[in-house]
């Protein structure tokens, strides 16, 4: 920082929230405005505007000729029978917690500044109406860029008025469960499966029988039909290629045959395509290429892609279109519609698909680094299914340790995991835990893969 620049002062903030970050959550003494000034070049007017934006925020304030002090960091108020699922992510968004829980590919990449370039230069094409169109299915040019952007052919094509969008993944997908008037059902899911994707079942009701994949990413297919005889079964809810969070990729022929069963019931497929792009095979079978187009509905959203500043999510569905619209019509989404014109205007110029590869390429560097960290430090904890894309890894103990335990005695030495019990409502999976490479890899990782494995020896 030996240059000051116009914008010196964010670089000083983004300094300072770093070391806010990994500082201890007890009140902690800054530096003088002179003495940082002196140690990032800077001048002393920048250093006092980036404290000035702390103290804003609340992270910081001042004494009286003692100078500036961190507010101590108070623990989440949870109730000691608060669930495991809370509690993690609770303390995951603690400042100085080291969260290998997280699945998010953007926080390596994003485009989030791309797309408020974008957005300030729509705004500056499309002067503010006093009276703002009414689009309560989403903006007509992001609607049909994703119709777009799913059509594969002739035969398998999207259009705009089949596309819907809302606020976030779980707002859609809460309204299109009712909707296909699914609430209060019988669905299948792959287990392990997506937290969000479990606690949204449970909260329309619906009873949820989990498929457990095997090391492969296969179901017990005998098993699976003999499900399919037996109970009522209204819906599958299945992630559209990677296995997500178990990181694997089930064969085309098992997709292709789970499809056929699924047609000759009438069961609805609702594929989660969230992590669809996110594949390192290139080409992957997803389910919707073999499914009964009148009983399929795709789901998905921005932000694993494009990054937080785009939080909007969508459904795509051929079927019962007339009962989507009634329900998009009566919940009223408000979205900004310079901001869809924004990610429309990324999807139509092909930058997100430029996104996507230097994306792919970071993933597989972060999955390679994380890999050898645990084959150097975990081999004789840890069994660690390989991914074929995505940002996790998934893991199993080489003896049977509860994760939970594993992950209170972690908390105490600031780090975050994700027990794998997580990730199933019939409390599978006890052995084992999702891990996060899409970390800020100026911390140290190789400590805290060190950390985890002297806990998982010391856990009974």
């Amino acid at each position: 920082m030996s240059r000051e620049t116009p914008f010196a002062y964010q670089a000083v903030y983004r300094y300072l929230v770093e070391w806010l970050d990994g500082a201890s959550a007890a009140e902690q003494r800054l530096p003088s405005l002179r003495a940082l000034a002196q140690r990032l070049k800077v001048s002393v007017s920048t250093t006092k505007y980036a404290y000035a934006l702390l103290e804003d925020e609340g992270r910081i304030y001042a004494r009286p000729k003692q100078g500036y002090f961190s507010r101590p960091v108070p623990a989440p108020g949870l109730a000691p029978d608060t669930h495991l699922l809370d509690r993690v992510y609770a303390y995951a968004r603690q400042p100085g917690m080291l969260a290998l829980c997280s699945d998010a590919p953007a926080m390596l990449l994003s485009l989030d500044n791309p797309l408020l370039t974008v957005e300030r230069e729509l705004v500056r094409q499309y002067p503010r109406s006093q009276a703002p169109l009414y689009q309560p299915f989403g903006e007509a040019e992001l609607r049909t860029a994703l119709a777009e952007r799913y059509t594969r052919s002739t035969t398998d094509y999207w259009q705009a008025e089949q596309v819907f969008l809302g606020t976030d993944l779980r707002a859609v997908l809460a309204l299109s469960l009712d909707a296909l008037e699914l609430n209060g059902s019988v669905a299948l899911v792959e287990s392990p499966c997506s937290w969000a994707i479990l606690r949204q079942l449970q909260a329309a009701k619906i009873r949820v029988i989990e498929l457990p994949l095997d090391a492969e990413g296969r179901f017990d297919r005998q098993r699976l039909h003999e499900v399919l005889q037996r109970e009522p079964v209204r819906l599958a809810l299945l992630s559209s290629t990677l296995n997500t969070p178990h990181g694997s990729l089930m064969p085309a022929a098992d997709k292709q045959q789970l499809c056929r069963w699924l047609g000759e019931r009438g069961i609805w497929l609702l594929e989660n395509d969230s992590y669809g792009e996110f594949c390192f095979t290139p080409e992957p079978a997803r389910y919707r290429d073999y499914a009964d187009p009148e009983r399929l509905l795709v789901f998905s959203t921005f932000d694993k892609l494009i990054g937080s500043e785009a939080p909007f999510s969508y459904v795509l569905c051929r079927g019962q279109g007339a009962r989507l619209q009634r329900h998009f019509l009566e919940r009223a989404f408000r979205l900004s519609p310079i901001r869809q014109k924004a990610v429309a205007k990324l999807l139509g110029s092909g930058r997100v698909d430029q996104h996507l590869v230097q994306l792919r390429g970071l993933l597989r560097e972060r999955l390679g680094q994380m890999q050898a960290l645990l084959a150097e430090h975990a081999a004789e904890q840890l069994r660690v299914v390989t991914p074929a894309g995505g940002a996790t890894l998934w893991a199993e103990a080489t003896r049977p340790v509860d994760m939970a335990l594993v992950y209170e005695q972690l908390l105490g030495q600031g780090i975050v995991i994700a027990p794998g019990q997580m990730f199933s409502q019939q409390g599978l999976w006890r052995h084992h835990l999702r891990l996060s490479f899409t970390l800020d890899w100026r911390q140290d990782i190789a400590g805290a893969v060190q950390r985890l494995a002297r806990a998982i020896d010391q856990t009974p």
